[in-house]
């Protein structure tokens, strides 16, 4: 056999042999610790999987918006804050702020959770502002009813404790980080020196700049109880220079409104002065109180939200019979002072002028609501969903009034007017300067007599109310008055319209 020179020695070829494939072992073993790697953090940190609640009423106060995956905070920092910021606080934890907790849950209503980005995060959503209670008796238990007006939770409030605590010298992994363990959480070593911690830097400074942007809510008169300046907080959101508004624009506070029945409501002016008619498109634009935005909605979690309320119903009147002489006469008087812009009845909301704008000339009610939603606001609105197809906001409109409301559930919506001025059903039947001028808000201790809410309370236990000034900007007791309204009717007949409303 011939062998060439050029060809190496077979002893070489199988030193050099061995290196390559060792070289290719390494290689393989190195990608394939790398695919593990990749996978686990994957799996760990790329979920995204909300807590699931089978019934719909359950999902409406629990159930996510998708506000968690941007705005949520994380499940443990949220628990440990009201003990580490405990005196920016007016009681123990989230319940002094009018936060409901039912037995057995952990988190109260109106609050979801998500496993997001490798943690457990928490937001609001829809039923923080739309749930509340209704006690019969001072030791009485508290009814929840699911949709009502949360007119307990003091939201202001809410967020001044987190922009008060993030500025505090506190919110630091060295303050917040014990107190988590202290409470028993069940945090791996990953997630108790790397991910936590980095959660409170990151949320901390998230905050701060949130505290920077909603500046404005500073110099606002305060809100109280079951109230909301609903739009002024929407031009933060497109950069509007909140320290040059003109000054008719704010406050724009008002009441958070009943939530029930919206099959009904679609094509109504909607909101409180009647500026959008599309049910979804104005349960978007609220879903961006929860924190979500048009990336992160969780859009088949607000349909379930969104087809339980369209049939969903107020509970009946539960404080004992309804006198039926005094509710046949009050049914009258209904009929002809307040059918054409109310409706029918609890039920059937036909009438003449339901769901349509009353000019602010004639309804003479507070006007810092309708001045605080302007037509360059509208136009803004306009943009929020471009880019998604039919979501877009096209039926934002600025008009010159206040729209006319179906009355279901009305006995769950006190006090009453668009900013929530007037305590009780009775109180409205009186002229604006014979209504009280200051009263306590919060309490949900129930009044059937009047038909609203115990209101001359300024405190149970511990538990203290608070006071509203009808004299304070935004605040105005005026208007539905005179002798279209009912004001001028005799107290028999203003006692027996007051009964007959008890049906609704």
């Amino acid at each position: 056999m011939t062998t060439h020179a050029e060809d190496p020695p077979l002893e070489n070829h199988h030193a050099t042999y061995r290196p390559r494939v060792i070289c290719r072992w390494i290689l393989g073993l190195m990608i394939l610790a790398t695919v593990v790697l990749v996978t686990l953090a994957w799996v760990r940190f790329g979920t995204d999987r909300p807590t699931v609640y089978e019934d719909s009423v359950e999902h409406f106060k629990y159930g996510s918006t998708g506000g968690e995956r941007e705005a949520g905070f994380p499940y443990w920092i949220w628990k440990a804050l009201p003990k580490v910021c405990a005196d920016y606080l007016p009681g123990e934890g989230y319940a002094s702020l009018g936060m409901l907790y039912e037995p057995g849950k952990d988190l109260p209503i109106g609050v979801s959770k998500r496993r997001v980005t490798g943690i457990d995060r928490v937001f609001l959503n829809c039923a923080a502002c739309h749930t509340n209670t209704y006690r019969s008796t001072p030791d009485g238990e508290p009814q929840v009813v699911a949709g009502m007006p949360a007119n307990s939770f003091d939201l202001m409030g809410f967020t001044r404790f987190f922009f008060d605590c993030a500025a505090d010298g506190r919110f630091t992994p060295k303050h917040i980080m014990p107190t988590i363990q202290a409470l028993n959480a069940d945090l791996d070593l990953i997630d108790r020196y790397l991910v936590y911690p980095l959660a409170v830097l990151l949320m901390r400074d998230q905050l701060m700049m949130l505290r920077q942007r909603f500046a404005f809510i500073a110099g606002q008169p305060a809100w109280g109880p079951g109230r909301v300046d609903t739009f002024n907080t929407n031009k933060v959101q497109f950069n509007f220079p909140m320290d040059r508004l003109a000054p008719e624009e704010a406050p724009g506070t008002t009441d958070f409104p009943s939530i029930w029945n919206q099959r009904q409501r679609q094509g109504m002016q909607l909101h409180w002065d009647g500026n959008n008619s599309r049910v979804e498109e104005r349960n978007r634009n609220a879903s961006f109180g929860t924190g979500a935005t048009p990336p992160t909605l969780d859009r088949s979690s607000i349909k379930r939200m969104e087809n339980w309320l369209l049939d969903a119903q107020p509970p009946a009147w539960p404080f004992g019979k309804i006198d039926p002489a005094l509710s046949a006469r009050g049914k009258d008087l209904y009929q002809r002072y307040c059918l054409d812009c109310h409706g029918t009845s609890g039920t059937d909301f036909t009438g003449k002028y339901v769901g349509t704008v009353l000019p602010i000339e004639e309804i003479g009610t507070d006007r810092h609501r309708l001045d605080s939603f302007t037509r360059p606001l509208a136009l803004n609105l306009a943009t929020v969903y471009a880019g998604y197809g039919d979501e877009r906001f096209s039926h934002f409109r600025k008009t010159n009034g206040y729209a006319n409301m179906p009355l279901d559930g009305i006995w769950l919506r006190a006090p009453y007017l668009h900013n929530g001025s007037v305590p009780t059903l009775r109180d409205l039947l009186e002229p604006s300067d014979s209504r009280p001028r200051l009263f306590y808000r919060g309490n949900d201790l129930y009044d059937p007599e009047n038909v609203g809410f115990v209101s001359d309370l300024p405190a149970e236990g511990e538990k203290r109310y608070f006071l509203f000034d009808s004299s304070v900007p935004g605040n105005s007791n005026s208007g539905h008055e005179g002798p279209a309204y009912g004001t001028d009717l005799s107290s028999d007949d203003k006692r027996a319209l007051v009964e007959y409303l008890k049906t609704f």
